[in-house]
This record gives C-alpha cells, sequence and structure tokens, in this order.
C-alpha cells in the first residue's frame, strides 16, 4: 500500500480512554489527525471487587460511540481498538467488550502486559536511538507497570507488574489515609519491585519512562511537552514527591492545575518511577511522550506497509518475545533456536500426517524455544516446570487457551505422554488436546536431534512412505547420539501415525 496512510487507535487504560489517529506521509514521518482524551476510570474498583463498574462501562460505551462518529468521516486505512489491565482483569470485562461491538460497531482487543511492552517499544524506538547498551524501559499505567530491558530492535527482558497508579490508590488508601502513612505504606509496598540481572560489565543505556503520569510529572518540572524528550533528573523527581506528599488532593488540582483524574494518582505514580530509578542507579529519566497509542499506530501503519512480510514479521515478535522470556530463566538459547528450527522443518515436511494449520506452527515455534526453561527451577522434572513458568507467563502473540497449547506442547517434549490425570491437559479442549498430542511428537523428535546441545544436525529431510518415516540427516562430527536418542523418543510419533521412524545419516558420522 502507497503513502501517505491514515491509521486510527483507542487505548482503553485503567484511568483513561484514548482515541488518537493520524497520516503518515512516510514511514518515519506520523502527523496526528485528531487526539481524544476522556477521563474513564475502569480501573476504579476492579483491583479490589474484580468487577467493572456499571457506570464506568455506561462511560466507556459513550466514549466509544462518539469514537465511532469520528472514525466514518476519518477514511481510515486501518484501526484497532485496545484494552489493558482493569479490562483484563475484570469478571465482567466481555460484557464491556460484547456492548462496544453491539453500540459502537468497533471490535475492542483485550491485550496482555507483554503486548503493551512490545507496543511502547516499538514507539519509543521511533523517538530515540537505542544503539549501544540495553536500557531500562518502564510503562506505569493504572493497573499495571511493565519494565523491560529493550535495545533498538528488540524487548530482552520484560516483566508485568500488578502495580498501577490506580491500583496503588485503591489498594492503599483503605489501609490508613493521612498523607504520611499512606506514602509510608505505598513505599514498602513497592520496595518489592526487581530488575534484570545484567551481564558482567554490562552498562545500561539510561532509563527511560512512559506513561501519562510521568509526561504530567515532567511538565511539572518545566520541561517540554508533547513531541519533545523531556529529561527529568531524579533530583527534580525527589523534590516534586516531596511537594506532591506535601498537598491535599484539592490543592494538587488547584495549585498545580493537575486534572482530577490526575492528582490522586501522581504521588503513588511518582514513588514508583523514584524507586525504579534508584534500583538502575540513573541520574535521570528521559520521557520521550509516546506510548500504547503510538506504538499500535506505528504497527498498523508497518503492516500496511510490509502486508506481503506479515508472517516472517509475526515469527520474528514471537521469537524475539520467547527469547526474551527463555533469557529470563537463562536457558540454553542456541539449543532452543536449534530444536525450534528441526521442529519446524519437521511440522512442514509432515505435513500429510498432522494436518494442522498456521497458528499450531506458531505454537510449536514458541514451544520449541521455550521447551525447557523449566530447568531454572529443577532439571528434574523440568518439563513440568516449564509448563508451569509458560502458563504464569505472557506472551502477546497468543490468547490465554492458545498459551496452554504452548504450556503444554513444550510439558511433553520428554518422558510420559499426557494421562487423563493431568489436569493442565483435562482442561484443554478435546480438539486442542489432539493439536497437543501432534506437536509433542513433532517437538519430541526435534529435540532428540539435539540431545548434546551441539547443533550437529545442520539439516534433515523426510521420506515419508505408507509404513514408515525416514529421517535423513545431514550434520558435523558424531550422530550417533542423535540418531539413538530420535530412536527412544520415536514412541509418540509412532503411536499417532501409525508410522516407524527410521534414521539415515547423508553427513557426518554415526559410529
Amino acid at each position: 500500500m502507497e503513502f501517505p496512510l491514515r491509521v486510527g487507535c483507542v487505548d482503553m487504560g485503567s484511568n483513561a480512554i484514548r482515541f488518537a489517529a493520524a497520516e503518515f506521509p512516510d514511514e518515519r514521518s506520523m502527523q496526528v489527525l485528531i487526539a481524544d482524551r476522556r477521563a474513564v476510570r475502569l480501573g476504579h474498583g476492579v483491583y479490589l471487587s474484580g468487577r467493572l463498574d456499571p457506570t464506568a462501562i455506561d462511560q466507556a460505551c459513550e466514549a466509544m460511540d462518539d469514537f465511532a462518529a469520528h472514525l466514518k468521516a476519518l477514511k481510515l486505512n486501518s484501526f484497532r481498538a485496545v484494552a489493558t489491565s482493569a479490562v483484563r482483569e475484570s469478571r465482567n470485562g466481555k460484557e464491556l467488550v460484547r456492548r462496544i461491538a453491539d453500540q459502537a460497531g468497533i471490535k475492542l482487543e483485550v491485550i496482555g502486559g507483554a503486548e503493551e511492552a512490545r507496543l511502547v517499544h516499538l514507539a519509543v524506538a521511533r523517538r530515540i536511538p537505542l544503539a549501544g547498551s540495553p536500557w531500562i524501559l518502564v510503562d506505569l499505567g493504572g493497573g499495571s507497570v511493565e519494565v523491560s530491558l529493550v535495545d533498538a530492535k528488540a524487548i530482552l527482558w520484560s516483566e508485568t507488574h500488578t502495580m498501577g497508579s490506580v491500583r496503588l490508590l485503591e489498594e492503599l488508601t483503605g489501609a490508613g489515609s493521612e498523607p504520611g502513612r499512606f506514602r509510608k505504606l505505598l513505599e514498602e509496598y513497592i520496595s518489592v519491585l526487581k530488575l534484570p540481572d545484567l551481564a558482567e560489565g554490562q552498562e545500561l543505556g539510561g532509563y527511560i519512562a512512559t506513561g501519562g503520569n510521568i509526561e504530567a510529572l515532567a511538565r511539572l518540572a518545566g520541561l517540554p511537552g508533547e513531541g519533545e524528550v523531556s529529561v527529568l533528573s531524579m533530583e527534580a523527581l525527589k523534590l516534586l514527591i516531596e511537594r506532591l506528599a506535601s498537598m491535599s488532593y484539592r490543592r494538587r488540582v488547584e495549585e498545580l492545575g493537575l486534572r482530577e483524574d490526575r492528582a490522586d494518582v501522581l504521588l503513588p505514580a511518582a514513588l514508583v518511577y523514584q524507586r525504579l530509578g534508584e534500583l538502575v542507579g540513573a541520574s535521570e529519566i528521559i520521557v520521550p511522550h509516546v506510548g500504547v497509542k503510538e506504538g499500535v499506530m506505528y504497527d498498523l501503519m508497518d503492516e500496511l506497509v510490509r502486508h506481503a512480510d506479515r508472517e516472517d514479521r509475526l515469527y520474528r515478535e514471537v521469537t524475539a518475545e520467547a527469547l526474551a522470556l527463555g533469557r529470563k530463566y537463562r536457558f540454553d538459547e542456541e539449543h532452543a533456536e536449534q530444536v525450534a528450527t528441526l521442529s519446524l522443518s519437521l511440522f512442514d515436511q509432515c505435513r500429510s500426517l498432522h494436518r494442522l494449520g498456521k497458528k499450531d506452527r506458531l505454537i510449536l515455534h514458541a514451544a520449541a524455544l521455550l521447551h525447557d526453561v523449566g530447568q531454572f527451577v529443577s532439571y528434574r522434572g523440568h518439563h513440568k516446570h516449564s509448563l508451569y513458568l509458560i502458563l504464569h507467563s505472557e506472551l502477546a502473540h497468543f490468547t490465554k487457551d492458545e498459551l496452554a497449547m504452548v504450556a503444554n506442547v513444550a510439558r511433553y517434549h520428554r518422558k510420559a505422554p499426557p494421562r487423563e490425570e493431568h489436569p493442565e491437559y483435562m482442561a484443554l479442549s478435546e480438539k486442542d488436546r489432539g493439536r497437543v498430542l501432534r506437536l509433542a511428537a513433532l517437538l519430541r523428535l526435534a529435540d532428540s536431534l539435539d540431545r548434546e546441545h551441539a547443533r550437529r544436525v545442520e539439516a534433515l529431510n523426510c521420506e515419508i512412505s505408507p509404513d514408515s518415516v525416514l529421517l535423513q540427516l545431514n550434520g558435523r562430527g558424531n550422530l550417533l547420539l542423535e540418531g539413538w536418542g530420535l530412536r527412544k523418543k520415536a514412541e509418540l510419533f509412532r503411536s499417532l501415525f501409525g508410522r516407524d521412524v527410521r534414521v539415515r545419516f547423508l553427513g557426518g558420522t554415526s559410529s
């Protein structure tokens, strides 16, 4: 598709709903056509009751109706509406999604913390050159904070904490309404925030923070606003915290000119930023004045321009996310990539046997990359630990049910096949259990071909006959253990597809 391109988005957060549309004259330039913000605090009550407030639902639907009217006039090439932690964690979030679809005709997509982090990184990388050393990127919203280690190309490590500004305000206000006591409780609450371990001798490029709260703090410090990159010193942040802590909510509104929906959450947010800055050892915070909504629009533009490469891009993004998760658990990255490569080769060459689709291939890819992360807990039973760790993580491009499939495929890369007493497997639908079995059979073969984590197998070719599958291996060095391991782990494949697995060595040696 040719430029100029017009895209739009809705970012439905816990403290406000933002609508924006922009035109791209080219890949690097974005001209905002319209930007609207509605002070709808969907997070109100959710983090205590688990349900969206009926009044907030009505207000959100009203805002989306208004946004829908703009969409007709803007003639956009692409549009995406996303919702984050408040809707994600509520028991009645599906009701809001359904009402918006019925009333406004807008599909609202509930995304996880990993997808939030990806979109924010995409926007930040367009504003700040993230070359050289990795950077700490912190995106603080109303319901959560995503802490990531990033470079110009990818997210290297990421973790979502349920510690957003609205959540902190609501959870702690009831515990102590006195300003001094509230601040002490808040400081104790956020003291558990941690950062990734850096490699020995590795230094950070800097500390970047995004979100409405850090932008408000930058404005209070007299720094440049939207369209600019601000640099807020930790000393200036400390002075702002002291000032905010000494003022009542009403004084913050009247004397500082803060919006009413910002005045109460700004202090909790500032303390989170300060805590993370202390952990980083930073002297300043870089504020790029971009966030989820800009990330969504850059993402839409990129997809329009590179439509033909969409599948390749999807695999690159899933790979980056899975590797970031694997690094968090200190996995063997080279082994993971080797097993993933061999798994996809088996998948592609055995389509006539497994008859699975594109999404299954992506699930296998993620499971292959993450199959050994459980070794972080213990080598013994690590397949079970891998299941648990994946189930309790986030991968942006998978739904909850698909992530459960990724976890189960990884779990069955070794040892006994699924049984009725395995609850996580039995929780899947009957159809998904069948998909998991077939993918796990392929993963077992691929894993056996790198038994020694030496990446000796460089290519494989499958010849399928009525009674067998012949795997012809091309590689280097002694492949005896790979061949032995493959025969040992082929039983699930044999039982599912009714074919023996045979091995022939085309390169390397077998003795």
